[in-house]
This record gives structure tokens, C-alpha cells and sequence, in this order.
């Protein structure tokens, strides 16, 4: 009878348990991507892209946010199931049947041991083409930005041969004030520069073109043959002027991915150990390199009068303060101008490996960040559920309110040390394994310490509790102020 009832009790949690998950699941993968278009809505809006292409970009953004909402959503609505139990006293009827908290979990273990492997599958072969799609995508829409990208006060080149500066924008974004326009052309002498009062900003409805129409200003132009002094300057002022810029240029291509397909967000597991492979071997040509520059630059010379060191070693009476006291006075610049220019050989040698070498660090990190991150934010899910659980348990309050108080808080612990992880990582503070699972090694305790709490049935949310404890606490102060044993 007892194996019945426990398979009953197994499927009656994985019920409770998957609608809240399925529910705080898509309502965290809303919320981050309603935080991606906040981010980008400026370069989305008003370019003229069509519904189906903007669709497409959600989509590939929503498909790189699954990782992280997976985690949060099996947080939240661990809290919920445990907490609903809980409040409506199923959990005490389970406890009092002989069936103990950790055989209760069990079910909904395996289904978040399920659900770290799907994160991982998303890491590691769906997110690297997700990336690859939305990071093009995302290009082509940026780049094919009209004249409403135009910021007040920033000079605008995107359009090819000119570059835009506007003092002042009105609320319609097309009336504009102090306008200076550089026009960049092969066959000039200096750039034709126009400046005008104010003016209108408009797109043609083909969208071809961008027309300015000008208003009380003056065009400035250098004219003559090149390498001669014989120019000409002019400067021509108007009431009226009009000016069209060609779009062309701005239409939205496809870019192909392969632009994108070497950058470590687009590439699997398998692919990031071969290139970390390759990176560290190229970090030790560059330490080689750097080892072989000194050494042939610092050798001393074979020609050195030992004779001469000898008898400097030994005089008794030499005094010395500094290096320079032991060489001559007659060869003291000589010597002191050569290992200068020595040094300075050596620096210019060595900046340049330097710099290169610091870059090819760098691209390590991040290579070794995205290999890590593809199981911390897998592990994640199975971390978060053990924190959940026991705290569902504890609280004993079901619904959306406290659970998800719970559930943002240890969520955004959670976010901000893996953020710290990662900086650290690129600083070269901690190593990529250690930063990296920076917030397991935080977070993991705190969920074991919960499920020893939940095992004990410990009253550490109970309100009654703390408020028993500070009745006894203020008990005591009171015998010991007045000296009562």
C-alpha cells in the first residue's frame, strides 16, 4: 500500500510544482525581454524595419534568455509549491504519514535535474545560433538607421561623405536649429561647410533621400587645383537652401553570418576548448617572444675587461654608493647615454608583443567565461531549487506575494555575483573558475543551511517566534537592571 500511495504523492507534487513553473517561467522571460527592447528601442523604432523582421529579433532574444529565466522560474515556483503545501497543512499530513521532507523533494529534483539539462542543451547548441542570428540581425537594424537618429549636439557620420551636427531638435523631430552640415568629397579642396539658422529635417515618402531645407545661413567652399596656393574661398549666404542627401546606403542589407562566427557568444563548448587551446598556445609565442627580446638586448657584451672587475672587486679602499661611483668619470655619460638608449631599444621592442599579448589574454577570459557559464547557469537550476524548496517549506505561505519577494531577492544575489565573477575574471582578479562559479560557492551553503533548517521544522520566518524571543530578551533585561537573579 505504501508504494501506491508514494507514486500518488510524487505525481500530485510534480502537478503542483509545473503550473507555477510554467507560468513564472514565461513571465520572467517577458520581463528580460521587455528589458532587451528598452535597451534598444531607440535603434528599432522609427527605422523603417517591418513588423516580421523586428518578430525575428524577439524571437532570437528570447531564445539566449532561457537560460537565465530557467533558474528564477524554478526558484519562484519551488517557493510557491512548498509554500502552498505548507499553508493548507498537505505538508504536515506528509510529514505525519512517516514520509520525510528530503523523500518529498525527491520528484521535483529530478524534474530540475531535468530542466539543468535542457539549460545546458540552450547553452551549448541553441544559444551560440541564437546569438549568431540576433547579434546580425541586430546589425542590419542598426545600421540602416534614417535621419531620426540624428542627436542634438552630436556630430552624426553614418551618412557617407557628410557629417551632421544639430544644436537643437523640436518635439516634432523635424524642425532643427543651428545646423552645421560638412559635406565630404573626394574632389575638394577642404570640406564645403554649411551652417544655417534653423530649418526642417524631412524624409522623402521613398525614403531615399534626406532633404534639408535650410533657412538665414551661409555655405563656405574652398575652390583651386590641389599642392597650389592659388585658391579660391567663398562664402555665399541665403534665405532659402535646400539640400538632399542620398539614403541609399542606409537600406537594411542581410549581413552574412560569418561576420559574427568566430566571436565566443556564437560558439559551443566543443568549439571554445579548441579555441582556448589556440589562444593559450599564442599567449606562449608572445612570452617567447618577449623572453628571446630580452635576452638579446641585456647580455653583457663578450668583450668585458674581467680584469678590470676584478681589481674593482677587490680594492679596499673603494667606497661605492651607487652603480655609477664604480664606472669612471671619463666614461660615465657614455655608459649611462648607451643603457638609456639600451632600455629604450628594449621598450619599443617589447610594446608592441605587449599589447598584442594583452589582447590575446583578454580574448582568453572571455572564451574561458563563456565555457563556464554554459554549466554554472545549468548547475543554477539546481541550486535555486534547492533553495526554494526548503524555504516554501519554512515560510508556509503559498500565492505571489512573499514567495516572490523571496525569489527576487535571492535572485538578485544570484545575478550580482555572477556579475562580479565575470569582472573579476576580466580584471585577472580570480581565475575563471573561480569567478565564475562565484555564486554556486555563495549559494549552495545557503540552500543546504535551508534544507537542515526545513528538516528541523524551524520557525526562522514564524512572526511568533521572534516575538517570543524578544518577550524573553526584554524579560531578562528588565531581572538584570533590577538586579533580580
Amino acid at each position: 500500500m505504501a508504494l501506491p500511495l508514494v507514486k500518488k504523492l510524487d505525481k500530485l507534487i510534480i502537478k503542483a510544482f509545473i503550473g507555477p513553473f510554467i507560468a513564472s517561467f514565461f513571465i520572467t522571460l517577458f520581463v528580460l525581454v521587455l528589458q532587451f527592447l528598452w535597451l534598444y528601442i531607440d535603434d528599432i523604432v522609427g527605422k523603417g524595419v517591418d513588423m516580421f523582421t523586428v518578430g525575428r529579433l524577439i524571437m532570437y532574444i528570447t531564445a539566449t534568455l532561457v537560460p537565465l529565466a530557467l533558474p528564477l522560474a524554478v526558484l519562484l515556483s519551488s517557493i510557491m509549491t512548498f509554500g502552498n503545501l505548507g499553508e493548507t497543512f498537505e505538508l504536515v499530513a506528509i510529514k505525519s504519514a512517516g514520509i520525510s521532507l528530503l523523500r518529498f523533494m525527491r520528484p521535483i529534483m529530478v524534474v530540475s535535474l531535468l530542466i539543468c539539462y535542457i539549460a545546458f542543451l540552450f547553452n551549448n547548441d541553441i544559444i551560440p545560433v541564437a546569438n549568431l542570428k540576433a547579434n546580425t540581425l541586430k546589425y542590419d537594424i542598426i545600421m540602416s538607421k534614417p535621419a531620426f537618429d540624428i542627436k542634438e549636439g552630436v556630430f552624426y557620420d553614418k551618412i557617407e561623405g557628410y557629417v551632421i551636427k544639430i544644436g537643437k531638435k523640436e518635439k516634432d523631430d523635424s524642425t532643427i536649429r543651428n545646423v552645421v552640415i560638412y559635406e565630404q568629397q573626394p574632389n575638394l579642396l577642404q570640406d564645403n561647410i554649411i551652417v544655417a539658422e534653423k530649418g526642417k529635417m524631412v524624409v522623402t515618402p521613398d525614403k531615399k533621400n534626406l532633404e534639408f531645407i535650410l533657412e538665414n545661413g551661409s555655405i563656405y567652399q574652398e575652390r583651386g587645383e590641389r599642392f597650389t596656393v592659388n585658391t579660391e574661398f567663398m562664402r555665399m549666404n541665403f534665405k532659402t537652401f535646400k539640400k538632399v542627401l542620398d539614403l541609399s546606403s542606409f537600406k537594411m542589407n542581410s549581413t552574412n553570418d560569418s561576420a559574427f562566427r568566430n566571436n565566443y557568444q556564437m560558439l559551443s563548448m566543443r568549439q571554445l576548448n579548441k579555441n582556448i587551446d589556440s589562444l593559450k598556445k599564442e599567449n606562449d609565442k608572445y612570452r617567447d617572444l618577449a623572453a628571446r627580446d630580452v635576452r638579446n638586448l641585456l647580455k653583457f657584451p663578450k668583450w668585458i675587461d674581467t680584469a678590470g672587475w676584478e681589481k674593482i672587486k677587490v680594492a679596499p679602499t673603494l667606497k661605492a654608493k651607487t652603480f655609477l661611483d664604480l664606472i669612471p668619470d671619463s666614461t660615465r655619460v657614455v655608459v649611462t647615454d648607451k643603457a638609456i638608449s639600451l632600455v629604450n631599444s628594449l621598450k619599443a621592442n617589447l610594446d608592441q608583443p605587449t599589447y598584442l599579448f594583452d589582447n590575446e589574454v583578454n580574448d582568453l577570459h572571455l572564451h574561458q567565461i563563456a565555457w563556464h557559464e554554459k554549466l554554472t547557469l545549468s548547475v543554477a537550476c539546481l541550486v535555486m531549487f534547492l533553495i526554494g524548496a526548503p524555504l516554501g517549506s519554512i515560510i508556509r505561505k503559498g500565492g505571489i506575494g512573499l514567495p516572490l519577494v523571496f525569489a527576487v531577492i535571492f535572485f538578485v544575489i544570484f545575478f550580482m555575483l555572477n556579475n562580479f565573477g565575470k569582472k573579476f575574471v576580466k580584471e585577472d582578479v580570480l581565475t575563471p573558475f573561480s569567478g565564475m562559479w562565484l555564486s554556486t560557492y555563495v549559494l549552495m551553503p545557503i540552500g543546504i543551511f535551508l534544507t537542515y533548517k526545513a528538516l528541523h521544522d524551524s520557525q526562522l520566518f514564524n512572526k511568533e517566534f521572534y516575538f517570543r524571543l524578544l518577550k524573553n530578551i526584554r524579560t531578562l533585561m528588565k531581572r538584570y537592571s533590577s538586579g533580580t537573579p
